[in-house]
């Protein structure tokens, strides 16, 4: 859930197939060349291995200045010009990727390795996996950084309970078993439809659980101080980057004391 889109996230009751299932071949020499079709994993590609990148989705905005070739966008791909780059190995997540097009890169021949992240440890795990494994490239600093930053975490005391939506038209928010939850749960927040059976379900913003305040991101949805908090008048509205809440990569060892100041901002 990393990217600007014309369209809400997965919606559905239960959790949609997923293609990390896939036998992943061992590597056949050094990876010389890969392929992201996640910001995420672009970004931890492109920081830890300088050079190794040689395409990204349109959606790939991070690092600053990242000059590889544009595949297309996260859900439509371009199979074809991803092939006719040759990489060595092509990174995707099982939710922000679609599993007909990761089909269409392994029959081309390509090695595919799809993340699943719906926590911190298993980001850490999983970039861990994509850098060490996939890559074959020693675990960077920064990820040890980010461990280290979100061991120091004081949570919120007492704990608050927060809306926290991620789409308008129509209005979504984060409900069970998401990546972002639980890191603002970690800080002392817990969203108030954790326990939907949803994982992005429809809300009604004039119908809500008892809340302390709304959480608006400015991803996937690019909520700002003019569009969104003007939804839920009874809330304090904590303004986040979407990067620093939803992103699983080098921002991860900015995302509590970013977080943290936002929160502090909207709760004194």
């Amino acid at each position: 859930m990393a990217r600007p889109t014309d369209r809400p996230p997965y919606r559905g009751t239960v959790t949609p197939p997923n293609p990390a299932a896939a036998p992943f071949p061992a590597r056949r020499g050094p990876v010389r060349r890969v392929v992201s079709l996640v910001p995420s994993l672009t970004e931890a590609v492109a920081v830890t291995a300088p050079g190794l990148l040689v395409g990204a989705t349109d959606w790939c905005s991070h690092p600053a200045g990242l000059d590889v070739a544009r595949v297309g966008g996260t859900k439509n791909p371009d199979v074809p010009a991803i092939v006719a780059l040759a990489p060595d190995l092509v990174v995707a997540n099982e939710e922000e990727n679609r599993i007909p097009d990761l089909a269409a890169l392994r029959a081309a021949g390509l090695r595919v390795m799809v993340t699943e992240i719906r926590s911190l440890p298993q980001a850490f795990a999983e970039l861990t996996r994509v850098l060490v494994e996939g890559c074959g490239q020693d675990r960077p600093h920064w990820l040890d950084a980010a461990e280290a930053a979100w061991r120091e975490v004081t949570p919120y005391e007492p704990r608050l309970r927060a809306v926290v939506p991620i789409w308008r038209r129509p209005w979504m928010a984060l409900g069970r078993d998401t990546f972002a939850g639980d890191l603002l749960a970690r800080l002392g927040i817990d969203h108030v439809h954790a326990a939907d059976a949803e994982r992005y379900p429809r809300i009604d913003p004039a119908r809500l659980p008892a809340a302390d305040l709304v959480i608006l991101p400015d991803e996937p949805y690019r909520f700002t101080a003019q569009d969104g908090p003007e939804a839920f008048p009874a809330l304090p509205a904590a303004l986040v980057g979407g990067r620093h809440l939803t992103w699983y990569g080098p921002s991860l060892a900015e995302a509590p004391a970013a977080l943290g100041r936002a929160l502090r901002a909207a709760v004194r």
